[in-house]
């Protein structure tokens, strides 16, 4: 691999794993050090097209490998300062940079009802990220999520049904399904065809462990077995922000309380496979009309 994390350089010098790459500090480590160290540069190695071309392979690598992490770390998250990432919740603690009571309701913008989402990924500490799991790891993940949304069904709060890929489980759903579920943007796509997280590992073994719960409501589904162990996501249609915050919070707490503690770093927040997505894990959008934006054809200004 090191021969491809050069050539990678050369032909990508803007690729964040080749450029931050030192021979100094690779020759450094212990020998399995440096295994873990190629695992992780394994991507970015074969597809110099990569942006980032660096995963994870286990939650203590950010920390393990911190002098090469924190460089990559720093580059894309344009970090200039200490690293002490810090997820809050709160909303109090930053009153004094939100509306009176804290709510923040879209109609004061001008808004209407509007389609809300908010997802974070999450990885239980118990295992290693997806990159470098086993086939029986994958397996007994999923049979641990499987208690979680089993709690989660009986609790009329969420309900709903849990979709298995795995061949041969209780909750296996047949192909015709699956592709439904994948139109509909409720599931992921065959992860096998991705040639970024097949070279990471992280595609390996497809579909054994691979499914989506959703609840009754369609409004907060959880992705199991995708880039991280667990993409968590709540979705409404509505007015106010803090609903959809509010539900992923309280949703989150219930599965980490019955699956056991997500993968933390002291300096970087939750451990995620992929660099660019640690600290919170989150990702929200809302989706507005902009009236007349395309009005004079796509590429006017």
């Amino acid at each position: 691999l090191l021969s491809q994390i050069a050539a990678g350089a050369t032909a990508n010098p803007d690729m964040i794993m080749s450029k931050h790459f030192d021979m100094e500090y690779y020759n450094s480590l212990s020998d399995s050090l440096k295994q873990r160290l190629l695992a992780c540069t394994k991507s970015g190695a074969e597809n110099h097209d990569s942006g980032v071309g660096v995963y994870a392979m286990q939650p203590s690598d950010y920390d393990d490998l911190k002098p090469y992490f924190d460089k990559v770390i720093r580059d894309y998250h344009k970090i200039p300062g200490e690293v002490n990432h810090i997820t809050n919740w709160d909303l109090n603690t930053v009153a004094d940079r939100l509306p009176a009571g804290g709510k923040l309701d879209l109609t004061e913008l001008g808004l209407g009802v509007t389609s809300m989402r908010v997802r974070v990924g999450r990885n239980l500490a118990a295992y290693p990220l997806p990159g470098a799991m086993t086939k029986q790891d994958r397996l007994d993940m999923e049979a641990d999520m499987v208690k979680v949304f089993k709690e989660l069904i009986e609790d009329p709060a969420y309900g709903g049904n849990y979709y298995s890929l795995t061949p041969g489980s209780p909750y296996e759903v047949s192909e015709k399904f699956y592709q439904y579920l994948v139109k509909s943007h409720i599931m992921f796509k065959d992860m096998a065809a991705d040639c970024y997280l097949a070279s990471a590992g992280i595609a390996s073994d497809w579909p054994y462990g691979r499914g989506c719960y959703v609840s009754a409501d369609k409004q907060f589904i959880v992705w199991v077995g995708e880039e991280d162990h667990l993409r968590i996501m709540c979705m409404k249609k509505g007015t106010v922000l803090n609903e959809v915050f509010d539900r992923l919070k309280n949703a989150c707490d219930v599965m980490e309380k019955i699956s056991g503690k997500f993968a933390h770093s002291k300096d970087y927040g939750y451990v995620t496979s992929c660099p660019t997505n640690l600290g919170t894990g989150m990702r929200a959008s809302v989706h507005i009309k902009i009236p007349k934006l395309t009005a004079g054809g796509s590429d006017k200004k």
